[in-house]
């Protein structure tokens, strides 16, 4: 499969639409998060869309993960502008007492809807989609208002629940370097949810700090396969973002 290496982070995403449904790569703060690309997805002006991501934004409230020179960027930029429909996530508020974060004002005002998922189960979901499982059972969310409305079934004495696959539209992922094959390799937090959601998604976009030539990056250090990144967006030199 050929690679597409583009130029800017507009001509990344320019196929995305209204009413796609888009996972977005990092842990909680600044670390393995597709900053520019998530910046040019704000920009675009497109309109209910389905985010889906550990967290639905933390950093704007708190500071968590950034540095104290930088306003942090977090995915509560595309509740400012009023884009997302529904957030799928396992950890959609910061536990502060300070002022609301963006999801939560579009959440009281009842413009948006919100699935929190347990994270483990999350990923798993994710990860399922990017293996070709339909489906799993978890024991996780048994006996909760997670449980409500899932097949349950007994193993071995013990009662799981039937969770379904999380694919999605397109995954927008951060990585530390790609090879022109596509090959990441991640450093840091950037290795949590990033590799899992190269796989689920139908398109698969890396923002990357460098594009080195095949043989650059160690074989043992390639976190994602090319064969399942479509698109990459070399960041500049001396970027001050994270």
């Amino acid at each position: 499969m050929k690679i597409q290496i583009c130029k800017t982070y507009d001509e990344a995403i320019s196929d995305i639409k209204s009413n796609s449904t888009i996972m977005i790569g990092g842990f909680g703060g600044a670390g393995g998060q597709p900053t520019r690309l998530m910046l040019a997805l704000r920009d675009s002006g497109l309109k209910n869309l389905t985010l889906i991501g550990n967290v639905a934004g933390i950093s704007k409230t708190t500071g968590y993960g950034w540095p104290s020179n930088i306003e942090p960027i977090d995915h509560g930029i595309f509740f400012e502008s009023n884009q997302v429909k529904k957030i799928v996530c396992s950890f959609p508020v910061p536990g502060t007492t300070k002022p609301l974060s963006d999801i939560e004002k579009s959440w009281k005002e009842g413009l948006c809807e919100v699935e929190i998922i347990p994270q483990g189960t999350l990923i798993e979901k994710i990860r399922s989609a990017g293996a070709g499982i339909p489906a799993f059972y978890t024991p996780t969310g048994v006996g909760t208002p997670v449980a409500e409305g899932k097949e349950q079934r007994a193993f071995h004495g013990r009662t799981y629940l039937l969770e379904f696959a999380l694919p999605a539209d397109y995954a927008l992922i951060r990585a530390h370097r790609a090879d022109t094959f596509g090959n990441l390799e991640y450093v840091g937090t950037s290795r949590s949810f990033n590799p899992a959601m190269a796989t689920a998604g139908k398109v698969t976009i890396a923002e990357v700090d460098k594009i080195v030539a095949p043989g650059k990056i160690n074989p043992e250090r390639v976190g994602t396969p090319g064969i399942y990144v479509n698109r990459l967006i070399e960041r500049e030199a001396g970027d001050p973002l994270p």
